[in-house]
């Protein structure tokens, strides 16, 4: 159940008094504990929930973490029956949910995504996890949380770079859906957000995640359109954290979804207006991602441990029109070169 408000303290005050949890935890990050958990206290205050806060960003995003929560579960006596409030961004979300749905086999979880990525995708569909041995979200689980709660006010804590990163989320679900959603999203002020008409355009973007992860919850077929611009954008990330300068999850992203139309347009003859409107977009709005031609062995390294590939072969998701998606895509290996000498030729 996804719920958008503009009231979450109303929403979760009225949420627990529904249902009989024995024990009540949170789990916030170093930023969320500052700037987002006073705007929920005095709801959780009144079920003694114990907090769980974890250390920020997401080199964090391992398997300690996830300890210091097991271990704060067990210390404060929870059951199968007891709730883990997860409020943060992606990060948390994915942490959280992973700890929640380990602990015991499973407690409920309830997701409060504070940032716009968490809001339009980690919080939403059910996917939880862990970073492992350099590689984005290795181990992990399909576990769906009790509840979503999203509310826009947090959007407003955001600095441009987490928006963006977000947004990229949102750019990705109008490729795949509608040409209405689509040019929505492509028209959008991201530097001067309209935070109403922001919240319509979440609302939208969770309602196309959401029918897609209904039809196809653990990715067997039709979920795989979610990982547009994520085969190429994942192994940007990781590449990042390699060189010890990570980049945000939704920026690494964006530069994946140049990409990824990039080959698109090649490979499934997608009209050349959708990718020129889109990188254009991207390269005015988003910051450049750094590569070089000796970074492309590497690149192609990260995306072999993709965990959409079947036996050898690199699974890519491709468009051949807005919402018209190609799913396990095989790319030759001078395309994928062109594809990342398109996204920096575009960004020069």
């Amino acid at each position: 159940m996804v719920t958008i408000t503009n009231e979450i303290e109303k929403e979760l005050a009225s949420y627990l008094q529904s249902n009989n949890y024995d024990r009540i935890f949170a789990v916030t990050d170093e930023n969320t504990q500052r700037e987002c958990l006073p705007l929920l206290q005095t709801v959780l205050n009144q079920y003694d929930t114990q907090v769980v806060t974890i250390e920020a960003g997401d080199v964090n995003k391992d398997i300690r973490q996830v300890v210091k929560i097991w271990e704060a579960l067990t210390n404060g006596g929870a059951s199968r029956n007891s709730l883990l409030v997860n409020i943060g961004g992606g990060m948390v979300t994915d942490l959280g949910g992973f700890a929640g749905a380990t602990f015991k086999r499973g407690i409920h979880n309830l997701n409060i995504p504070t940032t716009l990525m968490a809001a339009v995708d980690a919080a939403i569909g059910g996917k939880t996890g862990v970073n492992f041995g350099g590689l984005k979200n290795e181990i992990g689980s399909f576990y769906q949380p009790d509840c979503v709660m999203i509310d826009c006010c947090f959007l407003r804590t955001l600095d441009r770079k987490n928006m963006l990163s977000g947004y990229a989320e949102m750019l990705k679900h109008g490729l795949i859906s509608d040409k209405e959603t689509y040019y929505k999203t492509i028209i959008f002020d991201t530097a001067k957000p309209d935070y109403d008409e922001l919240t319509d355009l979440v609302s939208d973007s969770v309602a196309i995640k959401e029918r897609i992860v209904k039809a196809d919850p653990r990715e067997r077929g039709v979920r795989k359109a979610l990982n547009f611009g994520h085969t190429i954008g994942h192994a940007l990330e990781s590449l990042s954290f390699s060189k010890n300068t990570p980049v945000l999850h939704g920026l690494a992203v964006a530069a994946g979804l140049v990409c990824e139309l990039y080959l698109s347009h090649k490979i499934c003859d997608l009209p050349i207006e959708y990718l020129r409107h889109t990188a254009n977009f991207i390269r005015d709005q988003y910051p450049i991602i750094s590569i070089g031609c000796k970074d492309y062995d590497a690149i192609k390294e990260f995306m072999r441990h993709d965990k959409k590939n079947e036996g050898d072969s690199i699974n890519f998701t491709l468009l051949a029109e807005i919402g018209d998606i190609r799913i396990n895509q095989q790319v030759e290996d001078y395309l994928l070169n062109e594809a990342l000498d398109f996204y920096r030729d575009n960004n020069c």
